[in-house]
């Protein structure tokens, strides 16, 4: 059995942490839409320069929208844009929602996320559809997310600044995250961190934890 010793903030990662996440449904429905003679340039939506501006808060929805027009040379409607790039949200497993209402009865809880505008509006839609939940707001007890900051994982400084805010150590805390990068960069500033590697991997964690 685990034991969180000292450890009093939990963190955490929103994609394929606490929702399900699928690029490769973003680049089909992209594909979709676009001219077959263009499919080659489809590998370039999610590296995009605009992308991390977008995470960053850095460039507004419509100047985002705007760059993926320009990008693929195609007048798109806001709407058929918001469709491709939220299809990446797949689902929040109702465990994971359980097991974060469970863990804020003994920790404080946050999410810290790279994300932007349009997908927490839509990631609200989805709470509202499977749960009492309104935002992301309700799901713990701080919420930190990149476009708000201005930073994006894994520069330290986003970590730093999370800690800052939560008036605590480093090492009081707990972050998880799927990609390696992110966690190697919580662990720069002096947080215990661990890599979510598959679904079940959050909640086999805190599976064995007195």
């Amino acid at each position: 059995m685990k034991k969180l010793d000292k450890i009093d903030f939990l963190i955490f990662d929103l994609g394929n942490v606490i929702i399900d996440i699928d690029y490769d449904v973003s680049i089909n429905e992209l594909k979709k839409i676009l001219p077959s003679k263009k499919h080659h340039l489809t590998s370039q939506f999610f590296p995009s320069s605009f992308h991390k501006e977008y995470e960053k808060g850095l460039i507004s929805n419509e100047e985002f929208r705007n760059a993926v027009r320009d990008l693929y040379e195609e007048n798109w409607s806001d709407d058929q844009i918001d469709h491709v790039w939220n299809s990446l949200l797949i689902v929040v497993p109702q465990e994971r929602l359980q097991l974060l209402s469970q863990l804020r009865q003994q920790y404080t809880t946050a999410i810290l996320s790279n994300t932007n505008d349009i997908h927490i509006v839509k990631f609200n839609e989805m709470l509202q559809e499977i749960s009492d939940y309104s935002s992301i707001h309700n799901l713990c007890d701080h919420v930190f997310l990149s476009h708000e900051m201005g930073l994006a994982k894994p520069d330290t400084a986003i970590y730093q600044k999370v800690v800052t805010s939560l008036n605590t150590q480093a090492e009081k805390t707990i972050f998880f995250d799927d990609l390696a990068a992110n966690v190697e960069g919580a662990k720069k500033i002096g947080m215990n961190a661990v890599q979510i590697t598959n679904s079940k991997a959050l909640m086999e964690f805190f599976g064995d934890v007195q």
